[in-house]
């Protein structure tokens, strides 16, 4: 255990962010099973702006790989675009 109060802080703190990044994580993925079950293309590309923006959110926090959403978005363009 730590013996240091910045140290206890720190792990107050991280458990918090933690739970915030699973959270949006989790959330995310939801969104894009969503995106990638829809049948209407109209519907899909209502959706998409959104989702594109959610991944972001995630690789601009550090959440994902900055590489690994731009792969996301690129295919969930290329299947609304297949509609």
């Amino acid at each position: 255990m730590a013996n240091h109060k910045s140290a206890l802080k720190r792990i107050r703190r991280n458990e918090a962010v933690r739970l915030r990044n699973r959270y949006q994580h989790k959330t995310t993925r939801n969104a894009i099973k969503k995106l990638r079950g829809e049948e209407s293309k109209k519907e899909a590309e209502a959706l998409l702006p959104s989702v594109v923006s959610m991944i972001d959110r995630l690789a601009k926090r550090n959440i994902i790989h900055d590489n690994k959403a731009a792969n996301l978005k690129s295919k969930l363009a290329k299947h609304v675009a297949a509609l």
